[in-house]
This record gives C-alpha cells, structure tokens and sequence, in this order.
C-alpha cells in the first residue's frame, strides 16, 4: 500500500515515538517541525528524515504533505487541528484535542465539512489483549456490566521539585490529571463495553499548592533523571490527584482513581469490569494478561496469542502468541487503522479509532468532571452547556 507524506509537528517524547510508529507501518515521514527551527533541523539530521521546517505553518504550507501529526502542548492543538483542516489535511492530534469544549466541537464539525479523516490517539484501545475484551464482551461472555472499576497512577511529578509544561494552566489547560491520563481510562472503558458515561461526581486534590519551576524547558518524564535546582517557587492551579464516581447508561456504576504523584507507580493503568456472569481486568504495565474472574469455577487468565482471539482481532495483533506487544506496538495499529481510512475513504469496520468527535466527548466528560469538582455534586453530562 503506498502511503500519503506526513509531517510531525512536536518532536518530545510523544513525537518521536509517532514517528518511531510511522516508519514501522511504512509511512513516509516527509519532514517535522519542533519549538523552533534549531531543534526541527537537528531532529532532521538525526532521524534521517528529507525535511526539517522553520514553522508549522511552513509545514501546512508543503503541498507534498497529506496527513499532520500533532504532538505539541495541549494548547496548541486547535488552531494548529483547525489550520491543518483548513489546509485540506488529514490530522491525527495527541490527546487532548482542545482546551474547551467549545474548541473541540468546531475541530469535529470542520473535520465533517471538510470530509477529511480525523483520530486522537487514544491508543490504549489497541493492545491486542483490550482488543479481544472488547469483542468478548460485546459476545455477552460477562453479561451485564454493572460496575466498571480501575485507576491510572504514576509518579513522575511526585516530588515539589518535578516539572512539566502540563503544569502551566497556559500550555497544559485548567485540567492535568483528568485530562492527561483520566481521558484515557475513561474512552478504555467506554471503548471495551459499548457504554456511555451519563453523569460523574469528582473529588480533585493539589498535593503540592507550590512547586520549584526550572528556567528551561523539562521534557516529559525526564525530570525523574534531571536534577532541578530552580528557587523559583510557584502556586500550581491543577490538580495532582482527582477521584471520580460515573454513572453509565444501563445503570451501571464505576470510579477511577488519577495521581501522577503515586510512588511507584509509573504507568499504572487497570481496570475491571464486573458482570452478570463473570469479570474482567487488566493492567498496561502486564499487558498481556487479561484475568477473566469466575464464581463456579476456576478463574481464567488468557495470555495474548492471536490463535485464540476473535477473528477480527487477530488482524490487530502484530505477533505470535508469546511474543509480548507492548506500549509502542499500539501506536502502530492505531495508525495502521487510521492511514486505512485515509487511503480508502472510510473507518474500518473494526479496531475503530478514536475521531474528532471522540475528542470532542472526551472534552464534554472533562467539563463535567471539572464543574462536579467545584459544585460538588453530581453532574449529567447531558446538562454541560459548551464554552
């Protein structure tokens, strides 16, 4: 299959790791753009990659290029979305995809009006293991879902001393913890069980009211391995940990718990799904184990090998059973997924991405969860007015 050019626009942890992806599944990189032209031509040079740009607007400019990755700051994500669109480019956009629900839902219509093909990397959805819970749950083997449990822990900004641009309201948007990792759990759960959440009830906490901010930028994650001596001492707005109660639409109940300042924890993301006839968990940091609880019988733990998996999911499993597939390998099928809708012209049938109008919910779920956390009460999503 021949692929359209792409450019990358971000070139941090999450960049790198698209274009790492990319290459995988056979896409042409056809050049990138970074925080300025410095580090786009340095990267150029270092990847091997033919274009290195001055701008993103240079890059939307390139007439070669098709299809946009977009893996800078949440905040810039809608105008560089809209300009994208509007340029008659594909766009697949990191999480997430704006900083108002009012932003989101213009991104969704556009990418409608334009007919372009649109995904927020929600990639979670696309290991193999989740893949098969999906499509046994769907087949009724758990029955009704009736609570829908889990977390998403992590450390990496444990100490007052760990900094990230997520940690400026400026860059990173009113929410960190729900938005950054929370939208992950939160389109897993709903992804794997078909079920929409109606209405939350969220707790926030701030463990750290002031952290020390370097001088220059600290890549994500790295600040674990880089020593910050900064004295500047600043107030922080968003929240460390946040606990949130969901409601589903067949009346099921759930809650997950969200810290990026648990000891320990790296990426600690599980959930488990408890229904009429048996249960389901999982956890990304094992992720090629799916426990299927029992009460009459022995548990089960399935091991990944795509000679056990629905049909339709082993098209989504990239090797034999026992050959472990983890966190890079979802990105390949996430994009083996979306680049098929952008050569063919329509979403797969299965492995279905998430869209622009995914994002756009996401959002509507952030907005609900935020208003809960200052009302303190419940909030049905249905009830959200956009801003």
């Amino acid at each position: 299959m021949k692929y359209p050019k792409v450019a990358v626009i971000g070139l941090g942890f999450m960049g790198r790791t698209h274009i790492q992806a990319l290459r995988r599944l056979g896409v042409e990189v056809h050049g990138v753009a970074g925080i300025n032209e410095d580090e786009a031509k340095n990267a150029a040079e270092e990847l091997a990659i033919p274009k290195w740009y001055q701008s993103f607007d240079e890059a939307i400019a390139d007439n070669d290029v098709k299809v946009v990755h977009l893996c800078t700051p949440n905040n810039l994500h809608f105008q560089q979305a809209k300009k994208s669109l509007e340029a008659g480019k594909h766009v697949l956009c990191e999480k997430p995809l704006a900083l108002t629900t009012g932003e989101s839902r213009e991104l969704a219509n556009l990418a409608q009006m334009k007919d372009l093909i649109t995904a927020v990397n929600y990639n979670l959805r696309f290991y193999p293991i989740c893949q098969e819970a999906r499509a046994r749950i769907l087949d009724g083997d758990i029955g009704t879902p009736y609570l829908i449990h889990g977390a998403y822990l992590q450390d990496w900004l444990f100490y007052k001393t760990d900094w990230n641009w997520r940690l400026e309201p400026e860059q990173g948007g009113d929410l960190r913890v729900v938005a950054d990792i929370g939208t992950h759990w939160m389109d897993l759960v709903t992804y794997l069980t078909g079920l929409k959440i109606t209405s939350v009830m969220a707790e926030f906490s701030i463990v750290h009211p002031q952290r020390f901010q370097p001088a220059g930028e600290v890549e994500t994650y790295a600040g674990k391995i880089e020593e910050n001596r900064s004295n500047k001492e600043v107030t922080i707005m968003t929240e460390d940990v946040a606990v949130i109660l969901f409601r589903f639409e067949n009346g099921a109940i759930g809650s997950v718990n969200l810290s990026q300042v648990s000891a320990g924890r790296k990426n600690y993301f599980w959930f488990e799904i408890s229904g009429s006839k048996s249960a389901m968990r999982w956890d990304q940091e094992n992720p090629n184990e799916l426990w299927i609880g029992k009460r009459d019988q022995a548990n089960e733990l399935l091991s990944k090998d795509p000679s056990l998996f629905h049909p339709e999911v082993r098209a989504l499993t990239g090797f034999p059973g026992g050959h472990a597939e983890g966190y890079p390998d979802t990105f390949v099928q996430v994009f083996r997924q979306f680049y098929s809708a952008v050569t063919s012209g329509k979403m797969p049938e299965t492995g279905k991405f998430a869209t622009f109008s995914d994002g756009h919910h996401e959002m509507l779920l952030c907005q609900a969860i935020q208003q809960s956390a200052k009302e303190k009460r419940w909030v049905e999503i249905e009830e959200i007015i956009e801003k």
